[in-house]
């Protein structure tokens, strides 16, 4: 199977990044397979359907003068800097059921982390944590890749017609505590873990890029680039469908802004 790879290292504000991987999963209804890697402006993320106005404070966001994006798939809150991301999109059919296609894009990151040398697994299946219980790293879905029972990737889905879009963080290096330091109430422990950590070493973005790529191609088969002209499609599209990913309505309404 034949797919575009796109790795780039040049970080992006985070309401583009989304709208690039909403312009992807566009590509993918039309039959196309994206492998997209990339990096953020510092940017606070939120789950589509998070009830972020209850469950974040916006005053203590503004005073931090920190850069906001919901994302257009689910999950929880992610603080973006020192990572490297992922996103996959690809006809539904090539990919399997959503668990099938969650489980499945986790071991090909669990069998890339372990070439840099951590000790890598997929977490134990759980029950399923409300989109309400706070950070994305404090706890498990089940199936996402951990080491010693802590997160190393948070990854988020969204099928939409004939396509999914995944796209998820592997953290490099820095910690998860701003997503504390804004939540209203109780905060959950922590349960993150950097690859600096797991390794005890420094990991570059492009290290871990290279580590990513070969075990995809190991298992998905024949990576090309994309021309010039079609990533300049892409971004084009998502500069004229960006307005979404920058609008307070959405931001701070969700699911219920459309």
């Amino acid at each position: 199977m034949t797919y575009y790879l796109w790795p780039s290292a040049l970080p992006r504000p985070g309401w583009l990044n989304m709208a690039i991987d909403a312009a992807l999963l566009e590509r993918a209804q039309a039959g196309e397979r994206w492998v997209r890697l990339y990096a953020w402006e510092p940017t606070l993320s939120f789950g589509r359907h998070e009830p972020v106005d209850r469950r974040y404070d916006s005053s203590i966001i503004a005073d931090l003068g920190l850069a906001v994006v919901r994302r257009p798939t689910g999950g929880r809150a992610v603080w973006h800097a020192d990572e490297l991301t992922y996103a996959l999109a690809a006809p539904v059919n090539e990919v399997g059921s959503l668990p099938e296609a969650y489980r499945r894009v986790h071991e090909w990151l669990r069998d890339a982390l372990r070439t840099l040398g951590a000790p890598a697994e997929l977490a134990p299946r759980t029950r399923t944590v409300g989109v309400d219980a706070g950070a994305c790293f404090a706890s498990s879905a089940g199936g996402e890749v951990v080491v010693g029972g802590r997160k190393v990737v948070g990854s988020a889905q969204l099928r939409q017609g004939t396509a999914m879009l995944q796209h998820g963080s592997i953290l490099l290096d820095g910690d998860q505590a701003l997503v504390a330091r804004v939540t209203r109430g109780g905060v959950p422990t922590d349960r993150s873990m950097t690859l600096r950590q797991a390794v005890g070493r420094p990991v570059t973005w492009q290290e871990a890029a290279v580590a990513v790529r070969e075990s995809v191609r190991a298992a998905w088969g024949t990576a090309v680039a994309p021309p010039p002209a079609l990533v300049d499609q892409l971004l084009a599209r998502a500069a004229a469908t960006g307005a979404r990913y920058r609008s307070e309505r959405w931001i701070w309404a969700g699911a219920t802004a459309g």
